[in-house]
């Protein structure tokens, strides 16, 4: 199955209840105000948010008067997908230390943990040997659930008793990786609110801890995002950003939610880059995010 068949599976709910009305809508030639005003509702069920839905279908409303045999939703497609590249941070080119570490956070359920397996399968089919560092100490049961995605994801795990400093965890882990020439440290922090100052404070002592080891560590800070939420977990960027500076992001469970097109808001409104996207429980199930695939697969018409 190539990704964009992937994604496609991957947005069934979205396209069934919110999106797929506008199958047989987006005529060539066609775009009266009725067709606007069901596009903008279609957009807003599938969350793409308010704001993007107003810059969107005003874009449509201009190009009707403008354009003559206008294709709409070849227009709606590129305006998709400019409002997911628009802007694009520059990324850091990974692997050029050694080892690279990413640090995963997020709040309690967004899925962090499934992630780190599922980066650490993903690096490997390239070849690259990959630690995961289970520094969610406190949580019941963390450690056992970290310790089977790393096996499932193929990666050595380094850990401590329960109630360990999660610093410590990150620094050992990292020595050790470095020992053994190893490729990828991935950090699983524990789930925290952004409001809760110590749980932040805990979060920002990893980050300086492995800038102790390596000035330009953590390479990358990943936000995990849950779909599901929509964009109630767009206020989380900010604590996390503060506390670790956040890189870019990573929205997980959009096959279990109808309303997929929040990538759009939180790609518009945190100005982050969305590095990968999660649909599925499978360790496959994880993939690096491309803006033309998602909007055709999201749309589909």
């Amino acid at each position: 199955m190539n990704l964009l068949d992937r994604f496609k599976t991957g947005l069934t709910r979205t396209r069934q209840q919110t999106l797929g009305k506008l199958t047989g809508m987006l005529t060539p030639g066609k775009i009266d105000a009725e067709v606007l005003d069901e596009l903008e509702t279609a957009l807003i069920e599938a969350d793409v948010g308010v704001n993007s839905v107003e810059e969107l279908v005003d874009k449509l409303r201009s190009g009707r008067s403008t354009h003559s045999g206008l294709d709409p939703a070849a227009l709606l497609k590129s305006e998709l997908i400019s409002l997911l590249d628009d802007c694009q941070p520059e990324r850091p080119e990974r692997f050029t230390a050694k080892p690279w570490v990413i640090l995963l956070a997020g709040v309690n359920g967004s899925g962090k943990t499934t992630t780190a397996g599922k980066l650490a399968h993903y690096f490997s089919l390239q070849g690259k040997r990959s630690v995961v560092a289970a520094a969610d100490t406190f949580r019941a049961a963390a450690v056992e659930q970290i310790e089977e995605w790393a096996r499932r994801g193929g990666a050595r795990i380094i850990k401590q008793s329960s109630g360990a400093d999660p610093a410590a965890v990150a620094f050992d882990a990292y020595q050790s990786a470095r020992a053994r020439g190893e490729d990828l440290l991935l950090v699983d922090t524990a789930g925290r609110l952004q409001a809760r100052r110590n749980l932040m404070d805990e979060l920002a002592k990893i980050g300086r801890v492995l800038k102790q080891l390596d000035p330009s560590a953590p390479h990358e800070a990943l936000l995990v995002m849950d779909a599901t939420t929509g964009q109630n977990g767009l206020s989380q960027a900010s604590g996390f950003t503060a506390a670790v500076g956040v890189t870019g992001l990573i929205v997980t469970k959009l096959d279990g939610t109808a309303r997929g097109g929040v990538v759009v808001p939180i790609r518009r409104e945190l100005g982050l880059p969305i590095e990968f996207i999660g649909m599925g429980e499978g360790r496959d199930d994880l993939h690096p995010f491309d803006a033309k695939t998602f909007v055709d697969a999201l749309l589909d018409i």
